[in-house]
């Protein structure tokens, strides 16, 4: 079994978690919980590169990726 290490990116808002994969184009979900949504996004992921490989397709964890915050006055 091969192992992949991909980023995850996890929103919180009123309506729960939103959790997706910027390198899984497509691959996403939400949770009421973070823990749900962690969980929801594992099964996610691993669906996700069942189809691709079944497909043919190559399985990409992408490069390196940057996140930070800026400070915008309007």
């Amino acid at each position: 079994m091969k192992k992949y290490r991909f980023p995850i990116i996890i929103e919180h808002d009123e309506d729960g978690y939103y959790a997706y994969v910027p390198t899984l184009q497509g691959c996403y979900t939400q949770g009421d919980t973070y823990e749900e949504a962690m969980k929801n996004i594992r099964e996610a992921i691993r669906g996700h590169i069942a189809d691709r490989l079944a497909s043919g397709e190559k399985i990409s964890t992408g490069g390196d990726i940057s996140f930070t915050q800026l400070d915008i006055a309007v």
